[in-house]
């Protein structure tokens, strides 16, 4: 005879507590209860305070920096691994240090490999995560990886704004897919921005590859951290004659004086997720939740069952 199946247990990592309660709201179950002593030196421990054992666990946590939030994550996946969890999910809404995927100058870390070799280690079993920033990421893991993408909640946003002479653009060369993925959907046109930096953060200078007059632009992109691109090419492009410029970023970084900037842009309004919380909150910035999407995700997997119609591209 069959033994029942236990039902999962959902956790969360400190930094993304209050999308981890959205989220365990969606998916139907109380967050699990963890509790975490903090030393004078600043090193923490996090405990489950209920068994976990022969259960599927999904820890639930963004790894953006400080590091600390990446060792919670770690931490708590190596609590779950010695107190005898059957099944371990990241949930990593955004997958932190995912710009390192290469060595583009001698002498440096890939330090998304470094990542995933840690999560392993520690005891993920199974990542979920959203938007990483390369693709090819999922490659560094000898694990499942749910890789799903925000198009599918950003979308009905963009078909209520009811937009004509639509058309989508790209920051940089390297977003070029997303873009055209964007505008394959909803069949408008496309228009790249070609930037050349001085430094990491620090652009020399930008040209438009295609027209923008009379049209309404939304610029897509995986993350905004300093909003210095973003701020530039809507500037460029509302110069160039477009009707508005918005921009869809999936991971709301926004560094430094990156909220200034963008309030002070000429850009309508920039539409983000919640895979990491604001600082403040300004009149441009628009959140639109993920907790649905991973809910219905973490539910699909649970049940051993495709998650194909997620993927509206």
């Amino acid at each position: 005879m069959s033994k029942k199946q236990l039902s999962p247990k959902l956790f969360a990592c400190s930094q993304s507590m209050i999308l981890a309660e959205k989220i365990a709201k969606e998916y139907g179950v109380p967050l699990g209860k963890v509790k975490t002593t903090k030393f004078s030196d600043g090193e923490f421990q996090p405990a489950f305070l209920e068994s976990v054992r022969g259960r599927r666990v999904f820890i639930i946590g963004s790894t953006f920096p400080t590091a600390d939030n990446l060792m919670e994550m770690l931490l708590m996946l190596d609590a779950a691994k010695r107190a005898s969890a059957r099944h371990i999910t990241a949930v990593m809404p955004y997958f932190g240090w995912a710009r390192q995927d290469r060595k583009d100058q001698p002498r440096v870390a890939i330090g998304a490999k470094l990542v995933a070799n840690l999560l392993q280690a520690a005891g993920a079993t199974r990542i979920m995560t959203m938007d990483l920033h390369a693709d090819q990421i999922q490659g560094f893991f000898e694990k499942p990886v749910d890789h799903l993408y925000a198009s599918t909640i950003f979308m009905s946003y963009i078909n209520n704004l009811k937009l004509d002479n639509l058309t989508i653009a790209s920051p940089d060369m390297g977003g070029s897919k997303r873009a055209y993925a964007y505008s394959k959907y909803l069949m408008s046109d496309v228009v790249i921005c070609y930037k050349q930096r001085k430094k990491a953060n620090v652009i020399g200078h930008m040209e438009l590859i295609g027209d923008v007059k009379g049209k309404n632009v939304i610029l897509v992109d995986d993350m905004i951290d300093t909003g210095g691109t973003l701020a530039r090419a809507a500037n460029l492009m509302m110069d160039r004659g477009a009707l508005s410029v918005r921009a869809i970023c999936t991971h709301p970084i926004l560094s430094g004086d990156a909220y200034d900037k963008i309030q002070n842009s000429k850009l309508t309004e920039l539409i983000v997720s919640d895979t990491i919380p604001l600082k403040k909150e300004i009149s441009k910035i628009k959140v639109v939740t993920c907790a649905p999407l991973f809910a219905d995700v973490m539910t699909k997997v649970q049940d051993n069952t495709s998650i194909s119609d997620q993927f509206l591209m």
